[in-house]
């Protein structure tokens, strides 16, 4: 089976192909030749899924017939660490919390730990350190639109710990375990992570 996942992010990929049971070869969007931008305008992890999801899938439904045929469906997810002391914040917003404060597009690493130094920020005067990452896949076969979620637990760290990972790892640590996403061996943190649980639902959608 090929599917077409909405991404061309190196780390994300990387953990969505490491996810994924033998049988299911996962292509990104550089693979099948898909460069365009997707404005992700909406309000919600769901509306943003779809949205990507719905971009790329019109893209291959109109790719020549031999190179349409190979793809079995395409799936995206749109992620979130929603922050209890926060009222759900970044949420929706979470890869660019920062850029929306400051207004400066920063290279990914950059911006990663620009994100990271503005939640550190928002909590240091906060007991409540519970939140919890949430992915939405929105998986499209045949014209048929479906989602799942992934939901993982845990709270923020006050100080970043940890060199693996991206994004917001170093700061989050999952329920059950005192090391941060980022001190996580991969292999552990990819079997409860929201991406890994996500994934899994994904597969046994896929399966039925």
């Amino acid at each position: 089976m090929k599917l077409v996942f909405a991404s061309n992010n190196a780390h994300k990929l990387q953990e969505v192909r490491a996810i994924m049971p033998a049988g299911i070869e996962v292509l990104s969007l550089r693979e099948v030749g898909f460069d365009q931008e997707i404005d992700e305008t909406g309000l919600t992890l769901e509306e943003n899924s779809a949205i990507k999801a719905r971009a790329v899938w019109d893209f291959v439904s109109h790719q020549p017939s031999a190179v349409r045929h190979q793809i079995d469906g395409v799936f995206a997810d749109d992620t979130g660490l929603e922050i209890d002391a926060l009222h759900g914040e970044p949420g929706v917003f979470t890869a660019r919390w920062a850029e929306r404060e400051t207004g400066v597009h920063l290279p990914e690493m950059a911006t990663y730990a620009a994100n990271r130094q503005k939640a550190l920020r928002e909590l240091a005067h906060q007991s409540n350190r519970g939140a919890q990452f949430r992915t939405v896949v929105t998986l499209i076969r045949g014209g048929k639109e479906e989602q799942v979620d992934g939901v993982v637990r845990g709270r923020m760290t006050t100080e970043e710990r940890g060199e693996g990972g991206f994004g917001y790892d170093p700061l989050f640590m999952p329920e059950g375990y005192e090391k941060t996403f980022a001190e996580l061996p991969s292999e552990i943190k990819n079997s409860i992570s929201h991406r890994a649980r996500a994934m899994q639902a994904l597969v046994k959608m896929l399966n039925e």
